[in-house]
């Protein structure tokens, strides 16, 4: 076990966005987080990553567990450049080096190098900046929100080969998707939530008939 949600829920208000829900995340996975909008991916999401706290229930972690996370939303600064931001969220997630990590990252991503600020990029290029802030401090874990939505075919392509690697060298990524291609080429597992509720858990195939 990596990670692990006993009981999470959350509520807004009287809103209950997400009932109490169990769910294990373990070594050498990809789950697909699946369902309609308003189901509960997001939020079940930001409460494994730490961003946000359960109104009841807790997340477990392996000892000194590194997460990635990207949520749906790009969620760096918008005044900042793109290696600014990655210098600064590179310090935040202790690399030993936080220049060479940004420099790395920025190449990577083909992700443009001049003064201009973050907010002012392609929303394409704002999410591939998301993706690399969540890569920093090497991750064990990933979890990305809608991560492919305004990636272009070949961006969409590094992407999942970088979540095979990881999956391949004992981390783990939990993604969610409304894309079915995703699911069938790049999940071994399904969660499916709906209305705030798990309500199956279990491979590709079967989560396409349910």
């Amino acid at each position: 076990m990596l990670l692990r949600a006993r009981g999470v829920a959350r509520r807004f208000g009287r809103e209950l966005a997400l009932a109490p829900t169990d769910l294990t995340v373990s070594a050498g996975e990809t789950v697909a987080l699946v369902g309609p909008n308003g189901a509960g991916k997001s939020t079940l999401l930001a409460m494994l990553a730490g961003a946000l706290d359960p109104s009841e229930g807790e997340v477990e972690r392996l000892e000194d567990l590194r997460v990635g996370w990207a949520p749906q939303r790009p969620a760096h600064y918008g005044r900042l450049t793109p290696r600014e931001n990655l210098e600064l969220f590179a310090r935040l997630e202790g690399e030993p080096d936080a220049s060479a990590a940004a420099a790395r990252l920025l190449a990577d991503f083909e992700l443009p190098d001049g003064g201009r600020p973050s907010g002012n990029l392609s929303v394409g290029n704002r999410q591939r900046l998301n993706l690399a802030i969540a890569l920093l401090g090497s991750p064990r874990v990933l979890l990305l929100d809608e991560p492919t939505a305004s990636l272009d075919p070949v961006h969409r392509g590094r992407l999942w080969e970088r979540v095979e690697e990881l999956r391949e060298a004992g981390g783990a990524v939990v993604f969610a998707t409304q894309n079915l291609d995703e699911v069938s080429g790049h999940a071994g597992r399904v969660v499916k939530l709906d209305d705030g509720r798990l309500v199956f858990d279990g491979e590709p195939l079967a989560a396409v008939l349910a």
